[in-house]
């Protein structure tokens, strides 16, 4: 087996073994956000501010795409609180 071919293997199982890692952090908590979700009558709203606004972009797309309607919004930096009430 080449070096690449050992390269791509490696990295595999170790985004495999991450994914089982997360397996104990299957919780209460988590449950409630995916039911959350999953039973949502209206938008999902999702929101960030720098690197993460652009994977919230990302989510509220994926979301849109696979039936879940929902939007991003962009929080100014300057103005965190911009939707809190």
């Amino acid at each position: 087996m080449n070096t690449l071919s050992q390269t791509a293997i490696k990295c595999l199982q170790d985004e495999a073994q991450i994914l089982l890692d997360q397996i104990p952090s299957i919780d209460d908590q988590f449950l409630k956000a995916v039911d959350l979700l999953y039973n949502c009558k209206g938008k999902v709203v999702v929101t960030g501010v720098g690197k993460s606004g652009h994977i919230g972009a990302k989510i509220a797309a994926t979301f849109s795409s696979t039936g879940t309607p929902s939007f991003y919004v962009n929080l100014p930096a300057h103005r965190p609180s911009a939707f809190r009430t």
